[in-house]
Formats: structure tokens, sequence, C-alpha cells
């Protein structure tokens, strides 16, 4: 299986990207544990039905000595008892904010709320910011159907 569209080698395309990927390093700088931050990204991607993403995001957090355990169950973070309050709040802006379409208002205050009560200003920005540079890599690789499965951790510097 191939892309329908090389993206990286597109004149366009790839420059776009090393921006988004500029953005998303200015917002990963530690400022939001690392392991939420994935787990997010990895929520985000399941939603979005992007293989490439959640093949990227969990091999990531397996390299960064996520337990399998966990990994398994971010798909269903509600019922597990694996994740922190905090991380529970971050999954649940996570999807939220994925999830636009599907409520009218957008993200509930309750929500913002959660999440408030765990990650400062800055923390929030840095989520929030991850949120939306998840979702573009997500609606990118399902665009072009990315195939999922060969990512290699590091790949992409």
């Amino acid at each position: 299986m191939e892309a329908r569209l090389n993206i990286h080698g597109s004149a366009v395309g790839g420059k776009v990207l090393k921006y988004i990927t500029s953005a998303g390093r200015a917002a990963e700088d530690g400022i939001v544990p690392a392991a939420t931050a994935e787990l997010v990204k990895i929520r985000a991607s399941q939603i979005n039905g992007c293989g490439f993403c959640t093949d990227m995001h969990t091999k990531d957090a397996t390299a960064a000595g996520e337990t399998q355990q966990r990994l398994n169950l971010v798909a269903t973070w509600r019922e597990a008892t694996v994740f922190t309050e905090a991380e529970r709040a971050a999954l649940e802006l996570a999807e939220e904010g994925t999830r636009l379409a599907d409520a009218a208002g957008g993200v509930p205050d309750e929500v913002w709320q959660r999440a408030a009560k765990h990650f400062d200003e800055e923390q929030l920005a840095a989520l929030v910011v991850q949120i939306a540079i998840i979702n573009a890599y997500n609606r990118v690789n399902v665009m072009i159907q990315q195939p999922a499965g060969s990512y290699v951790v590091g790949q992409f510097g």
C-alpha cells in the first residue's frame, strides 16, 4: 500500500509540515508531561482513524517507557483505572477538542474546568496546541491514506 501523495516530497506540503512540526515542538518542551502528551496524541489519532499517527505515537510512548497495559486502554480510558486524574482530564479535553463537529457548543465548560484543575495556563495552552496539531496531522494522513506500521522511533528527528 502506498500513500496517495508524497506529502513530504511536495514543495508546499513539505514546507507546511515543517512549520507544523516546529509549532508542535514549541508546544512540547516539557510544558506538559511527555506521557500525557503522547496519550493525548494517541487518543485523537484513534478517534480520527489515523493509523500512521497511532502507530507513531504508540511506538514513541513505548520507547519513552509507557506500559503496554496503558497503551491498550487509551481508547477506553473512562473505564480504565491506570490513568491519573490529570491524564484523564487531558484525554477528555483531547476527545472534546477532536470531536468539535459532534458538539455544537465546542468544548463544554465542565471539561475545561476539569483540565484547569490539573494544568496551569501555559500547560493548557500547550495541550490545546498539541490537540490542534495532532488533529491537523491526522487529517493530512487520513486524506492521503498514509500507510501505518512502518514508523521507526526517531524517524523524523
